[in-house]
């Protein structure tokens, strides 16, 4: 899929005006198209990029007394990268001269303890992911921007009766839009500037990109001196997406001391690289596992550095599902708040979604047809859960939506559950 179409960003619904008295932080991963949301959403306001030289030695002459007059409202890009900038925002905006102004970055711990140390209490704090399923599906469509169906599930009180209501199979031209999304997002991840590319072009655009990360967000985060460590320690990390996290295992295969490998898991994390899934904290039936699963955050990035371009494995494919919710969940600032659960006896379920509702749980196949088989342990843990239960989804690649069996679980399109 190539397009050259913009395309809106759930976020930009959610930035506040620049009309009110506020500090706005925006963060993620590079490349994620922070500066082009920021442009188009205050067009009005002054942008200065501090990863010039020029502009870093001029807003440090600037003076916190002048900073409203000199400054002024506007979008500071690469914000980590001149220290200063956060103390003279702080003391405009508390003395009253300055009302609104946006720091972003990519750094995200330099960013955000920059934000902690100083701009506590006076900022809201925004993530930008790489393109969400239902962000590049209206694009395709040509629709406008509207929630996932998988906001839905956040408010309703019957999973059933909600996919009672829609059809079992959409238009041909509507699900061969969706399935073009989907083949997209599930082969080269939703990195904007990949939209404008062919193959050849994306397929080196990630190696850039990898490199790119390794000297630019290293350097910023860590100053590695020999980087050849961490690039294998990524790799075994990425092959690992989707399972359990066991630093002792990933020590030894990445011939590092634990110590180092939890610093180097942290360094992804912090990058936005990836994202650990926390265990259903309830025992439901029997002693649930208590150690997190590591998910990478988009799967073009996953493939390029893991080297599985080939094939679509069923780890990839959860992958891709679950960083969809993660990346929705996140952005949209939705009360979805997902879990795994697995017990120690081997029941488990890839999601456990807990709303104000109850609970929701979620198998993902990456198989195109599926059956009531699929949804043994479903079956068990809504048992266990009684009056929780909301009910149930098993997410295949398929295109046909259907009931299952009972209690409430349902065969559920991943393109029908994300767009």
């Amino acid at each position: 899929m190539k397009s050259e179409k913009t395309v809106d960003r759930v976020l930009r619904q959610r930035l506040s005006p620049s009309e009110r008295r506020r500090l706005v932080i925006v963060t993620g991963a590079r490349q994620t198209g922070k500066t082009t949301l920021l442009k188009r959403t205050y067009p009005d306001l002054r942008y200065v990029n501090l990863d010039a030289f020029e502009n870093r030695e001029w807003t440090r002459e600037v003076s916190s007394f002048d900073w409203a007059g000199r400054v002024g409202q506007a979008v500071i890009d690469e914000a980590q990268k001149e220290p200063s900038v956060f103390e003279k925002v702080k003391f405009a905006f508390d003395a009253g001269t300055l009302s609104f102004s946006v720091l972003s970055g990519s750094a995200q711990i330099l960013l955000l303890s920059r934000v902690r140390e100083t701009l506590a209490g006076r900022a809201f704090v925004y993530e930008l992911w790489p393109l969400l399923f239902c962000e590049l599906a209206a694009a395709v469509r040509g629709v406008p921007l509207v929630p996932p169906f998988c906001a839905r599930i956040a408010t309703c009180e019957n999973l059933g009766a909600l996919f009672s209501s829609l059809p079992s199979s959409l238009p041909p031209e509507e699900a061969h839009a969706l399935d073009q999304v989907q083949e997209h997002l599930l082969t080269w991840g939703g990195m904007p500037e990949l939209l404008r590319l062919d193959d050849e072009d994306r397929r080196q655009w990630l190696r850039s990109y990898e490199i790119t990360y390794l000297e630019r967000d290293l350097g910023d985060l860590a100053r590695l001196s020999d980087l050849a460590p961490f690039k294998k320690f990524q790799r075994i990390a990425a092959l690992r997406s989707g399972g359990m996290l066991s630093y002792s295992e990933l020590s030894k295969d990445a011939g590092v001391s634990s110590e180092t490998a939890r610093r180097y898991l942290e360094y992804l994390r912090i990058s936005y690289q990836m994202f650990m899934l926390s265990p259903y904290h309830v025992n439901l039936t029997s002693q649930v596992v208590k150690t997190p699963k590591i998910y990478w955050s988009d799967v073009g990035l996953l493939r390029q550095v893991s080297g599985q371009f080939r094939t679509t494995t069923g780890a990839l494919f959860e992958t891709f599902v679950v960083s969809e919710l993660k990346k929705w969940a996140s952005t949209s600032g939705s009360e979805l708040r997902l879990f795994y659960y697995r017990t120690r006896s081997g029941l488990e379920a890839d999601l456990l979604i807990e709303t104000e509702k109850g609970l929701i749980g979620i198998e993902i196949k990456s198989h195109e047809r599926v059956d009531r088989s699929d949804a043994s342990g479903l079956r068990r843990i809504a048992e266990a859960a009684g009056t929780k239960w909301q009910g149930g989804m098993v997410v295949y690649p398929g295109s046909r939506l259907f009931p299952l069996c009972k209690p409430e679980i349902w065969a559920v399109p991943a393109s029908r559950l994300l767009a």
